[in-house]
């Protein structure tokens, strides 16, 4: 466990009167003109101080010097445990501050930055030290304008080589923006937690064919201070929480079987109390012991498949989010940007019934908090709702600030990622759908298309796994409606094409998926139907089942 030593407020207010003296006159004047928030705030005053200062003194011998400098830093409380079988196996509280320091040298059109990879990132203080975090910062800075020294001279012999006709510049400008909001705090409980997930692994003994039972979480709140000599000066602090419950075991013919329900929220209080956990734990091994049990599906169908909600925003979120990114292609290639979706501008790559806003202004949707949600991007860029996917075609990308041809400035959706980096990313993704129906109408749908095929039964998809597996897939019978759940499944050609192509109809009930990992995105989708999919029995060598029994569920025996 890592702990924050804080300076004595007398012992602080002296240094920063001394510091306040001592402080370039360019210094002076932009703490005067800063929020007072941001004045009292020991890190940003400590980026202004080194920001102005490497603004008039930053220049080496034969070196340009820089007409921009950004310092970005990330302060995280993190609080993570996991348990096993009953008993807790790993609790960790982490205290960590990180700067990302990034220098650019030439002008808009044509800089040094030819990678994500050209900032320096260091460890700052956790004590609210200025002179100490002055100083990280300091030497950050002389690293950053170095490497970007050298990458410039790089980068214009090899534009030379490629005789690259630039359409857009390297860097767009971007309005000075002020956004100050609180610095986020994580106030938990550890030992609530961890008995929650001890109580909720123990309910492996009603299964004892149960090979991993493991309840995790991960507590995190990040405050991002964000600083350049454009004037964009922003603090925000943002909370995010996961618990994951993880099963796996295998069937009678050794065919490896998993799942891993996760609650994933930005609000502490819409995580599931201990005994609706418990709850869920139950189930959870219930419905492994109906899955290990269940029959394999047939060698192949092609029919209709209806997709939960749940699945929907997993499928979405695979096939949809990396091609509406602005992704700049490397020097010298003719594309747009990269993805699947590079020469689809204007074009339609959904059904004319469903469009695709992004919106990182909106905090709640259906009484749950978006984890996507921000003011100001990693960029300094105000965030604004992006329309990507009007009526099928696709008219927007998302841009960072780094340009792409017919799209010059950014749409206020850099963000940056664990190491600092910056590139294109959602916020709030929702996908709506100007023709619903309801749970029901749209199982009739299904039926009533099966019927006219000719099929004995149709898909449900509950949930899905990596690479767009379905977990949870039940055949419907066309007969009676009944559902039945089966095994070893894979999709065949759901893809980009089956989406624009073969979706026909979407639910009534979108759900919020937040998703974890930097930067923090959230996607809104409906249950959705294909008209066609083609799903087959998996191709995969099953496993060796364990030779010999598991131990007795009471302690002591043999």
């Amino acid at each position: 466990m890592k702990i924050s030593l804080r300076v004595p407020a007398w012992r602080l207010s002296a240094i920063l009167s001394v510091f306040l003296a001592i402080l370039p006159i360019g210094a002076a004047a932009q703490q005067k003109q800063m929020p007072a928030d941001a004045a009292s705030d020991p890190i940003l005053r400590a980026l202004q101080a080194e920001l102005a200062r490497s603004k008039t003194q930053l220049k080496m011998e034969n070196v340009d010097s820089p007409f921009y400098i950004e310092y970005r830093v990330f302060d995280v409380d993190q609080f993570d445990a996991s348990a096993a079988f009953g008993a807790l196996r790993e609790q960790n509280r982490t205290r960590l501050r990180l700067i990302r320091a990034v220098v650019r040298l030439g002008d808009y059109k044509v800089d040094s930055f030819i990678n994500a990879g050209q900032g320096i990132s260091d460890i700052l203080p956790l004590d609210n030290d200025e002179l100490a975090i002055r100083h990280v910062v300091w030497l950050a800075t002389d690293q950053a304008y170095k490497r970007a020294s050298e990458a410039f001279s790089n980068k214009k012999a090899m534009l030379k080589q490629l005789n690259v006709d630039q359409p857009v510049d390297d860097f767009a400008k971007a309005e000075p923006a002020v956004s100050i909001g609180p610095v986020a705090k994580l106030d938990v409980d550890p030992a609530k937690w961890t008995k929650m997930l001890e109580t909720a692994t123990g309910v492996y003994k009603n299964d004892p064919q149960i090979q991993a039972f493991v309840a995790s979480l991960n507590f995190t709140v990040l405050s991002q201070y964000f600083v350049n000599t454009e004037g964009t000066i922003t603090r925000n602090g943002s909370s995010h929480y996961q618990i994951v419950m993880t099963a796996s075991e295998q069937a009678h013919d050794g065919m490896r079987l998993e799942r891993s329900p996760q609650f994933t929220s930005s609000h502490i209080e819409e995580l599931p109390s201990p005994e609706e956990f418990q709850k869920d734990a139950v189930k959870l091994v219930s419905d492994m012991k109906t899955l290990r049990e269940a029959p394999i599906v047939d060698e192949e169908y092609r029919g209709p498949v209806l997709f939960s909600n749940d699945a929907a925003t997993d499928m979405f979120f695979d096939l949809i989010v990396p091609n509406v990114l602005g992704r700049r292609p490397a020097p010298g290639r003719p594309a747009r940007t990269v993805g699947a979706f590079a020469s689809s501008w204007k074009a339609r790559v959904l059904p004319d019934f469903i469009s695709v806003v992004d919106d990182p202004t909106v905090d709640i949707f259906g009484g749950r908090g978006l984890g996507g949600s921000y003011k100001v991007d990693d960029e300094g860029v105000r965030a604004a709702p992006v329309t990507v996917v009007d009526k099928g075609t696709l008219v927007n990308y998302l841009i960072g600030r780094v340009p792409i041809r017919d799209f010059p400035a950014s749409n206020g959706h850099g963000r940056a990622s664990g190491s600092g980096n910056t590139a294109p990313a959602p916020g709030n993704l929702f996908f709506r759908a100007s023709k619903t129906s309801t749970r029901e109408e749209l199982k009739k749908q299904l039926l009533d298309e099966c019927r006219a095929r000719g099929l004995k039964y149709g898909y449900y998809v509950d949930t899905l796994g990596p690479r767009l597996a379905p977990r949870m897939l039940y055949r419907v019978w066309t007969d009676d409606g009944r559902e039945e759940l089966v095994r070893g499944a894979v999709f065949n050609e759901l893809d980009i094409r089956a989406l624009r192509s073969d979706l026909v109809a979407a639910g009534d009930d979108p759900l919020v998926s937040n998703r974890t990992g930097l930067p923090f995105m959230t996607i809104v989708a409906p249950s959705v139907m294909f008209d066609e999919l083609e799903v087959k029995r998996a191709d995969n060598t099953n496993e060796k089942l364990p030779d010999y029994p598991a131990p007795a569920l009471t302690a002591g025996r043999n």
